[in-house]
């Protein structure tokens, strides 16, 4: 008798749990469209970014953005830092300390490098090795999620991501679930020193990338497993459309090699539970509250894609085996190599081309 008393007292507070604990997440019903097979066809599980190979310091925490120049990579850590270091890990230099969380970097003209900081905002970092707040805030809008940053040719702007202005950085799982739309595409003007919002209304802007004669900038919209993109010249220009939809995971980063291929990084594949619950938000305001004290249901698998001009799938690399270097979070295309970063592993990573496009 005090057996079954005690099962329905645990089973009546896990019930309450669920039920009552305060959370700040409201979602949003949504349909997202049926998941691609990872079984068959254009994303079939596959192996081949077993040939990724350790790059650089092995015992450093979430090298996220990356750059490579003169054989160096150029890459910021979970605890703010932006290091510079020698491909095999010999050489190692502190550029600098955000105070915050650096998540993309891009390389201004003039020789800064221009960060794109989760914590801090949009950044620049001079040859003296000064960080310079750049702007933290559009329309009256502070950014809440600084995410990803990519600098013109002429250095006039830089468009750069707000993944979301509502959550901030390590809450990006409430941002999924909620599925709010409240993630933002920007221009940061060098010379005005203004921002302007080009996209607003997106599911976690993510990675963002310039495209071909800088015609358009792609930004990743993770909660929504597409990629969006904004007309920046021609007849288009203003308007927006969709590069690629119903994706096969989460993408992270987005990356150009500045001639005919874009590198997609896929944080993980899709979650039939939280697509499964995508039109009742009461459902999944309980599994927000049950991932406070569970861990979250991420499949461990690296996942990248390789996207020609259309948006067409050109190569999917994968690799699910144990031990695998996972999640990547970045991916760029230098020379005959691929270079990957990471949000959590404690090192970076590269394959050849060749064996990336076979």
């Amino acid at each position: 008798m005090k057996l079954r008393y005690v099962v329905c007292l645990l089973i009546a507070l896990v019930i309450a749990f669920l039920l009552l604990l305060p959370t700040k997440v409201e979602p949003v019903a949504w349909t997202p469209p049926p998941a691609p097979s990872l079984k068959e066809g254009i994303y079939a599980d596959n192996q081949r970014l077993k040939a990724v190979v350790k790059v650089g310091p092995s015992d450093i925490e979430g090298p996220e953005a990356l750059l490579l120049e003169d054989e160096f990579l150029i890459t910021g850590l979970h605890d703010g830092r932006l290091i510079r270091s020698s491909l095999d890990g010999s050489q190692r230099k502190v550029l600098a300390d955000t105070g915050g969380r650096p998540l993309g970097l891009a390389r201004h003209p003039n020789g800064m490098l221009v960060i794109a900081d989760a914590v801090k905002g949009l950044l620049s970092l001079d040859a003296q090795g000064r960080v310079i707040p750049l702007t933290t805030e559009a329309n009256g809008v502070p950014f809440g999620f600084t995410d990803d940053v990519a600098v013109d040719k002429s250095g006039h702007y830089a468009y750069f991501s707000d993944a979301s202005s509502r959550w901030g950085y390590g809450q990006d799982g409430e941002a999924i679930i909620e599925h709010g739309a409240d993630g933002r595409l920007l221009r940061y003007d060098f010379q005005t020193g203004k921002t302007s919002v080009l996209l607003d209304k997106l599911q976690f802007a993510n990675g963002v990338a310039l495209g071909p004669d800088e015609a358009y900038v792609l930004v990743n919209e993770t909660g929504a497993y597409r990629i969006s993109r904004y007309w920046l010249s021609g007849p288009k220009a203003g308007t927006n459309d969709v590069f690629i939809d119903n994706m096969p995971g989460l993408p992270d980063n987005l990356s150009f090699n500045g001639s005919n291929r874009f590198w997609v990084a896929l944080y993980a594949p899709r979650n039939a539970l939280l697509d499964g619950t995508a039109q009742h938000p009461f459902v999944r305001k309980m599994i927000v509250r049950a991932l406070t004290v569970l861990p979250k249901p991420v499949e461990k698998r690296g996942f990248v894609l390789g996207l020609d001009l259309d948006g067409k799938v050109i190569a999917n690399l994968q690799d699910a085996s144990e031990g695998n270097y996972s999640p990547i979070t970045t991916v760029r295309e230098y020379g005959q190599w691929l270079y990957f970063g990471s949000l959590k592993a404690r090192h970076m990573g590269r394959m050849g081309l060749d064996a990336a496009l076979k």
